[in-house]
């Protein structure tokens, strides 16, 4: 089964997840998009996300989409050993880690940057970018 995570590909903290999970998913379970892209945008509109993009990470996964902490929880989960012992904090009630997930969202470009353009895939890893 392929998942697709939709990233904003200027934020470095999300490009530095993207290239997290590459290096952690060499079965390449996960394809990528950046939500800025036009092939991100359409695929937010046939899921039913609202434009303006959101602030978030999105995960399109057996046409579902999750969002926030659930698609970085359910994320961690696919991913080898030790990473899904992260997604036990799924049990923390949705409404107080999305908080967190807000906060730190809020304030990522102040304290990670922010990229001048989206970030570009290596020729290897080209298959699993859609856009």
């Amino acid at each position: 089964m392929s998942s697709l995570i939709l990233f904003d590909g200027l934020c470095n903290v999300c490009s530095g997840s993207v290239q997290f999970v590459v290096e952690h998913d060499p079965a390449g379970r996960f394809q990528f998009a950046s939500l800025q892209s036009a092939t991100g945008r359409r695929l937010l509109r046939e899921h039913g996300v609202a434009e303006p993009v959101p602030e978030t990470m999105v995960l399109v996964e057996d046409g579902r989409v999750f969002t926030r902490s659930t698609a970085a929880l359910r994320i961690a989960r696919r991913l080898p050993f030790p990473w899904p012992l992260v997604a036990a904090l799924m049990v923390v009630p949705r409404p107080f880690r999305d908080w967190v997930y807000d906060v730190f969202a809020r304030y990522r470009y102040r304290w990670f940057g922010k990229l001048d353009r989206c970030m570009i895939p290596t020729p290897a890893l080209r298959s699993r970018f859609l856009d």
